[in-house]
């Protein structure tokens, strides 16, 4: 039997700018954008010019309903691989042959219109995804049902919370029927218990037949979904076989990469204006700690430095912390918690974030390092697996227990016992009890 999907010396290649830092490829509008003002001011809008390529020489064949992850760091060229197969992008050598009518989850709630109600954004929503009118009709009930937003479904999506939002795009999205599904990273949204519901529709669409590409940095979900994976590294296919061993070989290789000093990483968004130089973790007396106990006063610090020139106003930090197999477990940020940095920042600097008494239990965390302009803007860096939070058993509650549980959170909590009386109203419905009297002398 043929393969869907046969890839044969894909190489893509963008032109970057020298003056644009770290940018593996820009927007449309960003390139107008930057042309126009190089236009007016006369002279060339950046440095010298260079040639980044995405993918270089890759080859494999996926067979008629083999589910296949595609994992590796970011940058490795595993979302330019799934827009070349959807036909966003074209390639620059090499061809792709796929067999079938291909749909496409790289951006949840894409083409939905804020003035159009759910059951007009479905109709809408699924044409894009390529579905026909008859087969939206044919699948809107399940759509709904999934969403969970019977009675909001002829309320304009305006209205909708966030997370209202994301379990419609994400309903309508999982409910396609082509004979190969790309998926881009859309498994990471919405809350917990959504996750899941998606996990187990995505196993459904898996067992149906269908050929699908997953690409998540979660080890989990490529472990629960895929039977092989295909493993990128700087544009290249690394390694592809059974998913554990290649999910081992990744993993392997984070760690290898978190020895390599912070100022020295390549994998990293952004990196022009500002620059993390190091990150690490260190005790309740300000000391680097290779580890921390549950509860305990931990703090995560990180440095930086500013490009000369640069001005950054009000900046946002964030840490968010996963498990070595990329599943999220919470974000530390300086915007949810209230504490602004007005003014402007210092040309270098260091970060820190105080956990007064730490949550976590026994295990190891890995965590990110993020600036941005504000909570909503511009990514002035952003390193992944920048460090790691080891976590061992402490006396959380100040019990003399030590915290000993499969469970990755703590929590303060306390118990009572009392008795329970009877209701009033159940006393009354009781029938009167029998009464022996005894005769008196």
């Amino acid at each position: 039997m043929p393969p869907s999907i046969r890839v044969e010396g894909l190489s893509k290649r963008y032109r970057v700018n020298g003056a644009g830092g770290g940018a593996a490829y820009r927007t449309l509008r960003e390139s107008l954008t930057e042309w126009a003002a190089g236009w007016l001011r006369r002279r060339p809008s950046g440095g010298a010019v260079r040639d980044f390529w995405a993918l270089k020489d890759v080859d494999f064949d996926i067979q008629p309903g083999e589910v296949v992850g595609v994992i590796g760091r970011n940058g490795a060229g595993k979302s330019t691989l799934l827009k070349i197969l959807s036909r966003i992008t074209h390639p620059t050598a090499g061809q792709v042959e796929l067999r079938g009518r291909v749909g496409s989850l790289l951006e949840v709630g894409t083409g939905f219109h804020p003035e159009l109600t759910g059951r007009e954004n479905i109709y809408l929503n699924g044409a894009i995804l390529g579905m026909k009118r008859r087969e939206i009709t044919r699948q809107f009930g399940d759509i709904v049902e999934f969403a969970e937003l019977g009675e909001f479904i002829d309320t304009p999506v305006k209205r909708y919370s966030s997370g209202m939002y994301v379990r419609l795009a994400f309903a309508v999205a999982a409910h396609i029927t082509p004979e190969i599904l790309l998926v881009d990273e859309v498994l990471a949204v919405g809350d917990h218990a959504f996750q899941r519901k998606c996990l187990g529709q995505m196993g459904a669409i898996a067992r149906g037949g269908r050929t699908v590409l997953v690409v998540t940095h979660q080890m989990e979900v490529v472990q629960h979904l895929c039977a092989n994976a295909l493993l990128f590294e700087r544009g290249r296919l690394a390694l592809r076989g059974e998913t554990k061993a290649v999910v081992n070989h990744y993993l392997a290789s984070q760690e290898t990469l978190m020895d390599t000093p912070l100022a020295e990483r390549t994998d990293r968004t952004g990196g022009v204006q500002l620059r993390f130089t190091d990150a690490w973790v260190e005790d309740a007396e300000g000391r680097r700690a290779a580890s921390v106990l549950t509860g305990q006063t931990v703090k995560i610090v990180a440095t930086y430095e500013l490009a000369a020139g640069a001005v950054v106003r009000r900046p946002s930090f964030s840490f968010p912390l996963y498990t070595p197999q990329g599943a999220p477990v919470t974000q530390f940020g300086n915007a949810v918690s209230g504490d602004a940095f007005p003014g402007r920042m210092p040309q270098k600097g260091r970060v820190e974030c105080l956990i007064p008494r730490l949550p976590l239990n026994v295990g190891r965390y890995v965590f990110n390092v993020l600036a941005a302009t504000d909570p909503d803007g511009e990514w002035l860096d952003w390193v992944p697996n920048a460090g790691q939070l080891v976590v061992e058993k402490g006396d959380y509650f100040g019990s003399g227990k030590l915290s000993e549980s499969k469970f990755p959170y703590m929590a303060d909590h306390s118990w009572t016992l009392t008795a329970q009386e009877e209701p009033a109203h159940r006393r009354e419905e009781r029938p009167p009890q029998a009464v022996t009297l005894e005769p008196t002398a």
